[in-house]
């Protein structure tokens, strides 16, 4: 029996601005199993934030629901969100952040800084342990958020657009690294990217929202086999995969209310 690890049924985000109501998301709903990889791409503002938002807890719901079936283990919360905009905290060395998720769920501070320095020397980042974020590149404060999320404890990561302000090569280096990360811990993640080729590589199956307000429009499984790599060609499988979103991102208010070609 496939475990379900996140649900939204009937969703709908409403917000108030100058006095009148500004639709964001509307009638959102899918299934995520536990440890699979789900990104989520549409057009600028159709809702893709808001919907990490909501999934978080930071942002109630107008209408419908979001639930989150992964149990934590304590006292971590069910899900960790990544920003796209470097979220670390500027008073605190590199391995203070990455392992404050360790320090919130009582981890003492030897094994702590033992597990967040394993992490940053597998990513790349030895030597840097002491160093502040401000003494840090953009691609190297986006690694330490995500280990720092993946060390965390919660079940569930909610990623927002997290490589978007990376050049081409610090993007391919961190796509490398969260795919590495993801198949030794299998956490579920859902990512919301703009970039249809970065959820080819990442992702087990891709939705695509509508423009605002979001909706789920279609859905696409993606058949590549794991390992991948950002250096791989794709194949003729895999473009016509791409060539179909990028026609479901182009047709999106002229398509069924929900297509899916996931199995």
């Amino acid at each position: 029996m496939v475990e379900v690890a996140l649900a939204c049924t009937e969703l709908g985000v409403v917000y108030r601005k100058q006095g009148r109501s500004v639709p964001a998301l509307s009638d959102v709903g899918f299934e995520i199993r536990r440890g699979e990889f789900v990104s989520v791409v549409g057009p600028s503002g159709c809702g893709k934030t808001t919907l990490l938002h909501v999934l978080a807890g930071l942002l109630p719901p107008t209408s419908g629901r979001a639930e989150l079936f992964d149990d934590a283990p304590a006292p971590s919360m069910a899900a960790s969100l990544v920003f796209q905009e470097n979220s670390l905290f500027p008073w605190m060395t590199v391995v203070e952040n990455a392992a404050f998720g360790l320090e919130m769920r009582g981890v003492d501070k030897a094994e702590r800084e033992r597990r967040a320095i394993h992490m940053l020397e597998r990513f790349g980042l030895a030597g840097r342990e002491h160093d502040y974020p401000r003494q840090l590149s953009s691609g190297m404060k986006q690694r330490v958020a995500v280990i720092r999320a993946f060390l965390g404890g919660a079940p569930v990561l909610l990623m927002d657009e997290p490589f978007a302000a990376l050049d081409r090569q610090a993007r391919m280096k961190a796509q490398q690294e969260l795919m590495d990360l993801w198949e030794s811990q299998q956490k579920t993640v859902v990512f919301v990217t703009h970039d249809v080729d970065e959820a080819l590589l990442l992702s087990d199956r891709i939705l695509v929202l509508s423009p605002s307000p979001g909706t789920v429009v279609s859905e696409y499984r993606v058949a590549t086999e794991r390992p991948r790599s950002p250096l791989c060609e794709p194949d003729e499988e895999s473009l016509d995969l791409r060539r179909r979103i990028f026609a479901a991102l182009h047709l999106a208010p002229g398509l069924p209310r929900y297509a899916s070609t996931a199995s």
